[in-house]
């Protein structure tokens, strides 16, 4: 289904919609998915997307923002994330040099230099003032691995995420006119407080089967030979069955699968998965578990469910 660029403002009218808007960012999705990111946009509430690392929470955000035609605002959490670094800073440079300019021009009224260096012009926009300011251009806001943030943090987060605003003391507050669409990512290292999740619409965003992976392959890896391709595919799906540190999420099957057409490859041969493992697993323990007669297995059964 064909699907022309959406004017800002301009949202989905329908499951099918939202379904060709992402297959149209080169996003295979199933139809639950499409379905709760179709309901977020109409119902204007936030997704909060969970699941392992790298299988596509990230990617639904930046394909949201291309489809949409909206800026893409990142919000990439960490330990010890602040208010200063996610939502607003006053640039204290620059009012204090303010100052000594209206007291060099002989203004002595202390109230009146506060004020006065209290000011829009002097706030510095971080992600989230950024994504609902009112003056800037319409955005996507990607508030990206929330669990690695300090469970602090997410107290902040219930009033940009309840009522689209945020309250700078100095100043006043500060309102969206139109709801950004908000994605929240967690890859579950800890659990997201129910207060956070109680304002979202929730999807687990699993590794794909081996139809939906195929695809993912033949959009993002088109120049990788079917035949390669579909055992690539199969190896990585059994591969996930294994008892290892850290399964391969898409990404890696995309880079691994190039990898080997790199190497002009046509189909797998048990020595060159041995070569090329560093590219699918990031853990040695998992590469030595694999190696050897563990992976000339794999590569076997691979052949033969592709052939299949």
């Amino acid at each position: 289904m064909a699907l022309e660029l959406l004017a800002p403002g301009k949202l989905p009218r329908s499951v099918e919609e939202t379904a060709a808007l992402l297959e149209q960012g080169g996003y295979v999705a199933d139809r639950e998915l499409a379905a709760t990111v179709y309901l977020a946009l109409a119902m204007r509430r936030p997704l909060f997307f969970e699941g392992e690392p790298g299988t596509g929470k990230t990617e639904i955000a930046k394909v949201l923002a291309a489809g949409l035609g909206r800026r893409l605002v990142r919000l990439q959490c960490y330990d010890g994330l602040d208010l200063a670094a996610a939502a607003y800073e006053w640039d204290h440079a620059r009012q204090l040099m303010a100052i000594r300019l209206a007291e060099a021009a002989g203004e002595t009224d202390r109230d009146r230099l506060a004020s006065d260096i209290y000011t829009r012009e002097f706030l510095l926009e971080r992600p989230l003032l950024s994504a609902i300011d009112p003056s800037l251009p319409p955005a996507v806001l990607l508030i990206d691995e929330l669990d690695r943030a300090d469970e602090p943090f997410e107290a902040f987060l219930l009033e940009v995420l309840a009522d689209f605003q945020i309250s700078v003391p100095e100043f006043g507050t500060i309102r969206a006119e139109t709801p950004p669409p908000v994605v929240i990512t967690s890859n579950r290292t800890r659990e997201v407080h129910d207060a956070i999740r109680r304002r979202c619409l929730y999807h687990w965003v699993d590794y794909p089967d081996a139809a939906r992976e195929r695809a993912i392959l033949a959009r993002k890896a088109p120049g990788v030979p079917a035949r390669l391709s579909a055992q690539v595919v199969a190896f990585v799906q059994q591969l996930r069955q294994e008892d290892l540190f850290k399964l391969p999420g898409v990404a890696e099957t995309i880079d691994w699968a190039n990898a080997l057409n790199y190497l002009d490859q046509h189909e797998l041969a048990p020595a060159t998965v041995d070569e090329t493992l560093g590219v699918l697993l990031k853990y040695q323990d998992d590469i030595a578990r694999i190696r050897g007669a563990e992976a000339a297995r794999l590569v076997a059964e691979a052949q033969s469910a592709a052939a299949a």
